[in-house]
C-alpha cells in the first residue's frame, strides 16, 4: 500500500497479538503524525525490556529478578497455589485483591492442533513444587476454552495422585449478565456451580 519503510513498519506492527492491518496503520500514523510521540524513548523501553524481564524461577511469572515480587512475598499463603496459563493470567486475578497464595504460570495449555503437550508446558516444575507437603491446594485457573480445560483435566488426573485438595475457578454468569444472553455452556456451568445461599 505505501512506499518502503512506512509499510515495513505497518507489517511489523501488524504482526503483534490482537493488531489487525487498520489498527497497526493507525498507530504507524499516529507516530508519524504526532510531533511529541517519542520514538526514542518506546524503542528504548522495548530494548530494556528484552534485556532485563526474565521469567520467575519459581512460578513462571514475569520479574526484573531471579524471583517475582509474588514469590518473595512473606505474606503470602504458601499451602495455596492457583495454576494459570500465562503471565498475564496472573495480573488479572491480582487485581481481584481475593486471592493470597502463590502462582504457577504454565506457559500456555495443552493444545494438541498447535502441537503442545504436556510436556511442552511447566507441569514438571509444577509437581517438584508439590513434593515437599508444603501445598495443601492447588487452585487450576485455566481458560475455560478447549485447550483450558483439556489442560485442567490433564492437571486433575495428574494430581490426584498427591494429598493435595484440587479445585478448578467457578465459571458461569457475569455479574449483570442477562441470562437471556447467556450461551447454553455458561448457562450450564453455571447450573453445575451453583451454591447455597
Amino acid at each position: 500500500m505505501y512506499d518502503g519503510i512506512v509499510q515495513e513498519l505497518i507489517d511489523e506492527l501488524g504482526r503483534l497479538p490482537g493488531v489487525g492491518p487498520k489498527s497497526a496503520q493507525r498507530i504507524a500514523f499516529h507516530i508519524l503524525q504526532t510531533p511529541s510521540f517519542d520514538v526514542s524513548r518506546l524503542s528504548e523501553l522495548l530494548r530494556e525490556v528484552r534485556e532485563r524481564v526474565r521469567f520467575c524461577e519459581i512460578c513462571g511469572n514475569v520479574s526484573e529478578q531471579e524471583t517475582c515480587a509474588i514469590c518473595r512475598d512473606p505474606r503470602r499463603t504458601p499451602a495455596l497455589i492457583c495454576v494459570v496459563e500465562d503471565a498475564k493470567d496472573v495480573a488479572a486475578i491480582e487485581r481481584t485483591r481475593e486471592f493470597r497464595g502463590l502462582y504457577h504460570v504454565l506457559g500456555g495449555a495443552i493444545s494438541p492442533i498447535a502441537g503442545i503437550g504436556p510436556d511442552d508446558l511447566r507441569i514438571t516444575q509444577l509437581m517438584s513444587r508439590l513434593a515437599d507437603g508444603t501445598v495443601q491446594e492447588v487452585i487450576i485457573a485455566t481458560n475455560p476454552n478447549l485447550e483450558g480445560e483439556a489442560t485442567a483435566t490433564y492437571l486433575s488426573r495428574l494430581l490426584t495422585t498427591l494429598q493435595i485438595t484440587v479445585s478448578r475457578l467457578a465459571s458461569g454468569l457475569p455479574v449483570g449478565g442477562d441470562l437471556e444472553y447467556a450461551d447454553e455452556v455458561t448457562l450450564g456451568r453455571a447450573f453445575e456451580g451453583r451454591r447455597a445461599l
